[in-house]
């Protein structure tokens, strides 16, 4: 068992739980932790196993209680939580850290989605792990792959869903992704989703369109993958949070598209859900936009009718691409 702490200048290297303290209670252990004095005032504790073999039993954690030896100041908290969470899940559970006078963060859970184009004929074979990175530091690395997961098949990809509870990340800005394996193998991903399950919006997307190859050679790949986009869930305000698209663009470096979308004409073929799209060019791509506001119709994509949009964006060159969903609302 091992723990890391977070502080306003940083984060510990795990610390591992091994000085025990003598003349202990039944069922409860003390530790003697030294810290780094360089990590400034606490904020979160990460605690977990550093390594999940097989024959390892389940750890039950009822309490926590943390005193600064110096200060005497002192945080305890009830836990009630087994690690691993879930066979062969997460191992690592982390809570912040209130002391007086300073108000705590809250633990947020968080759906990670992992849309890929092989993963279920190589899950099994590859190890990987994801560290959610934010202005309020990182979740350390979260396994993403279990035997008892569930993937769901589209046409071109699969995806499945990764739930992880942190301490509250604040603004996303990447992921780094760890991918390692004893034997051959590629492994596709095209992108990663990550939102707060509290609401439906902001939605972060990471963009990764990579197949990575694992053999002897290159055991492990280590890849940060940073912040694509943010779909906001406004219809009135449309972002795009790179480098690519800048308020306070120019006019004359400004372009506008027209979409048409047609809607099949057979039972079912409409939706009520909010539908968005990207345009990719050969010189940039655009934001995400909402297609809300069809110049034909109050409601859009309705059976057998076809909807018109107008959107206006910088100058993309060559269009190559498009990308064109909904979030599944309605019916």
């Amino acid at each position: 068992m091992v723990m890391v702490f977070y502080g306003s200048n940083g984060k510990s290297n795990p610390v591992s739980m091994e000085n025990r303290v003598e003349h202990q209670m039944k069922n409860q252990i003390t530790y003697d932790i030294h810290s780094p004095s360089d990590l400034g005032m606490l904020y979160k504790v990460r605690l977990g196993l550093q390594n999940l073999e097989n024959s390892i039993s389940q750890l039950s954690l009822c309490h926590f209680k943390m005193q600064n030896t110096s200060t005497l100041d002192t945080f305890s908290l009830t836990i009630n939580k087994t690690l691993p969470l879930s066979l062969n899940g997460d191992r690592w559970i982390e809570f912040p850290i209130q002391w007086p006078l300073k108000e705590a963060l809250s633990v947020v859970t968080y759906h990670l989605t992992v849309f890929s184009r092989n993963i279920l004929s190589e899950r099994n074979l590859v190890p990987m792990t994801a560290c959610i990175c934010g202005i309020h530091r990182d979740t350390g690395d979260r396994s993403l792959l279990w035997p008892s997961q569930k993937v769901q098949h589209g046409e071109e990809n699969e995806s499945f869903l990764v739930i992880v509870d942190a301490v509250e990340l604040g603004e996303l800005d990447k992921i780094v992704l760890l991918i390692s394996s004893k034997t051959d193998c590629k492994l596709s991903i095209k992108k990663l989703h990550v939102k707060g399950t509290a609401k439906d919006y902001p939605i972060y997307v990471f963009e990764v369109n990579e197949e990575f190859s694992v053999d002897a050679n290159k055991p492990e790949i280590q890849r940060e993958i940073p912040r694509s986009f943010v779909i906001r869930g406004d219809k009135q305000k449309n972002y795009i949070d790179n480098n690519l698209y800048k308020e306070g663009t120019q006019a004359g470096d400004m372009t506008e598209y027209t979409v048409k979308v047609y809607t099949g004409d057979k039972r079912g073929a409409g939706t009520d859900a909010n539908v968005h799209i990207f345009l990719f060019g050969n010189e940039h791509k655009s934001e995400v936009f909402q297609l809300s506001e069809s110049l034909e119709h109050e409601n859009p994509f309705e059976r057998g009718k076809a909807d018109t949009f107008k959107l206006k964006t910088k100058k993309l060159g060559s269009l190559h691409s498009i990308e064109i969903g909904h979030d599944g609302k309605g019916f």
